[in-house]
């Protein structure tokens, strides 16, 4: 298991950690969560090795291999089915000496070789490296490319590949959803789910979270706490636990104030100077209870359009493409105030032609494309990022936008978006991702849109700042299409979504587990046989059913046991989950009783793996059964 005790860590001039304590046991799924800079990356590159405790210790097994995504990747020529593969360093050596020993016809050697590659399962690497190239969105064509001729975000994609090919006893990612889109998330959280090894996950996308972990680390004030449970959990007890310390910290307050009262009264009379100097000692050991801090640092809000035309934008049988090619065809929509479109549909189908359509970066090869005098658009998309003026300030961005306002105004303004202080006037150059999307925000925001264009906008932007986000867009009073991976932005936001796909814009009747469903059944369509199956009488037909009714009854009955024994499982689990966020729990004369309930975790967790395995075997031998009928 992996445990920090007692851990002190500065970086530069700061205290990330101090005294600070964990442990992550084996096999278990954690996210690691904390406001920007709290040090959540230092604390990857502590378990990588990178760096070292000031105070404390860190261990991690000695025998654990350890994966991770690369920050960057080399300008290389090899293909990207071999740029992954070099993720295993194993194999890669392994490889190299088979190649000269061949050279050198040294026979027992290339046995022996052959031997290790087969027990790390080296004849499969290519398929494996494969299967994963296409969860992550890469069509075979594209796999045979070089990597040089892919964008970052793609190159980013690689890298992730690399570090799911590797074989990890503990696998560490920090933000991988970034530059994903939706479809490759869903199959992204599908792989971490199946994942043996140790987890630590780095995300600000609370439903990809939720969906993975089932602990979570907090980094507050330089220290590290233990929730059970997701992410939607840790919310939940946090807040009680904020309570709390915030009705502790205002009782605390008054008991300060009424000591010092008395000291200030007392301490220099002679009857009662003994006690006043006995509260001043009192007052002064007394350590401050941090009160809660619960008020999000950000807060957005869309500034009222100067006019609300009706409709902003109508199209009719449209047609829009690249180079006289066309990607969407007979596309019918009409924008009003109040629209909230989310876009859905695989990468490469057109959802980000027809957000340039409505940007004006794309004209329409053909149709009816008519727009309202007033319509004014707000643009996001992450390549504005790599548009702003490096060597300016926030506030001079600002500043062209709002020539007649005061510093002060701007100042106030920006200040709202987490630009304050010395920070408005700093150039963005040294800004991180999150900082450059939170800056192109604001200045979208200033403009007062009627209709907003959001592509990815939740790329490189804390929880805090998703909140914020979030709660300005439910508020927006013009029309709104957003296409994001970020499904609680999606589910929150969009009161109806279009599906994009085979060149079509329609209306999808469903919310965003159908649109999963419809992406299995769409995968699962490729991958059967096309077959033209043979009639069959009626009477056969029945007969044949009946028997396989027959067939399956057993595993039926089999399959609806372990369904109720992890309903019963799953329930025990939840009951000790709830005991485990009682607070009082964690105090040293309930050690024996926490001791205990984790013992009982472990247990129900395994036990509860084991029905679910059980469950599938049991199903695959009834889909083999169905196979097999035909």
């Amino acid at each position: 298991m992996i445990t920090l005790n007692q851990a002190q860590l500065i970086r530069g001039t700061r205290v990330l950690l101090e005294d600070a304590n964990f442990t992550i046991y084996p096999g278990h799924k954690v996210g690691l969560v904390g406001a920007n800079g709290a040090g959540k990356s230092s604390l990857f590159a502590l378990l990588k090795g990178e760096i070292a405790l000031d105070k404390g210790e860190c261990s991690v097994p000695a025998g654990w291999r350890l994966a991770s995504v690369a920050q960057e990747t080399p300008e290389l020529e090899k293909s990207a089915l071999e740029y992954v593969i070099d993720g295993d360093v194993e194999y890669r050596q392994l490889e190299a000496e088979l190649a000269e020993a061949q050279e050198a016809h040294e026979g027992e050697k290339i046995a022996l070789l052959h031997g290790k590659l087969d027990a790390i399962g080296g004849y499969s690497i290519r398929a494996r490296a494969a299967e994963l190239l296409a969860g992550l969105g890469f069509s075979q064509d594209k796999q045979s490319h070089r990597v040089s001729q892919f964008s970052g975000g793609w190159r980013m994609r690689l890298n992730l590949a690399q570090a799911l090919l590797c074989r990890s006893e503990l696998l560490l990612l920090d933000e991988p959803t970034n530059h994903l889109d939706l479809d490759t998330l869903y199959w992204l959280e599908s792989w971490l789910k199946q994942y043996q090894g140790t987890l630590v996950l780095i995300s600000h996308d609370r439903d990809f979270l939720d969906n993975i972990v089932t602990e979570v680390i907090h980094i507050e004030r330089q220290s590290c706490e233990t929730y059970a449970g997701n992410y939607s959990r840790f919310e939940r007890t946090r807040a009680e636990r904020m309570a709390q310390q915030t009705a502790q910290y205002e009782k605390q307050q008054k008991q300060k104030a009424h000591m010092q009262a008395y000291v200030d009264r007392f301490r220099y009379k002679a009857s009662k100077a003994r006690q006043a100097q006995s509260r001043l000692k009192a007052l002064e050991k007394m350590a401050d209870l941090a009160p809660a801090q619960a008020n999000n640092p950000f807060k957005m809000q869309f500034l009222k359009p100067d006019a609300l035309p009706n409709p902003l934008v109508t199209m009719e049988k449209l047609q829009v493409g690249y180079d006289q090619t066309p990607i969407l065809n007979e596309v019918k929509l009409n924008l009003v105030a109040g629209t909230r479109i989310g876009l859905l549909g695989r990468n490469g189908a057109g959802k980000s032609t027809l957000i340039k359509l409505l940007s004006g970066e794309l004209t329409p090869m053909a149709g009816d494309y008519q727009t309202s005098q007033g319509l004014s658009i707000g643009y996001f998309a992450q390549h504005q990022l790599e548009a702003l003026s490096l060597d300016d300030s926030p506030i001079a961005h600002l500043a062209r936008l709002a020539p007649n306002h005061t510093e002060q105004q701007l100042r106030d303004y920006l200040g709202s978006f987490g630009f304050s202080g010395d920070k408005a006037f700093s150039p963005v150059r040294p800004f991180s991702g999150g900082e450059k999307a939170r800056l192109v925000l604001s200045l979208l925001v200033w403009q007062k849109p009627n209709l907003l264009l959001m592509d990815e906008p939740t790329n490189h932007l804390d929880l805090d700042m998703r909140h914020a986000l979030t709660m300005a867009l439910q508020a927006f009073e013009g029309a709104m299409i957003l296409v994001s991976h970020d499904r609680h932005l999606l589910s929150a936001c969009c009161s109806e979504y279009y599906l994009v796909d085979a060149g079509q814009v329609q209306p999808f009747n469903g919310d965003l587990d159908d649109y999963h469903q419809w992406l299995l059944d769409q995968q699962r369509a490729l991958n059967e046989p096309k077959t033209d199956k043979p009639k069959t009488d009626r009477k056969a037909q029945k007969r044949a059913e009946a028997e396989l009714r027959q067939k399956l009854s057993p595993l039926t009955k089999q399959l609806a046991k372990l369904e109720k024994q992890q309903a019963s499982l799953q329930q025990e689990l939840a009951d000790i989950d709830e005991q485990l966020a009682n607070s009082d729990l964690y105090e040293a004369a309930n050690k024996d009783k926490l001791t205990d309930l984790l013992k009982s975790q472990g247990e129900l967790k395994g036990r509860l793996e084991d029905s679910e395995m059980e469950w599938f075997d049991v199903q695959q031998q009834v889909e083999d059964i169905q196979a097999s009928a035909g």
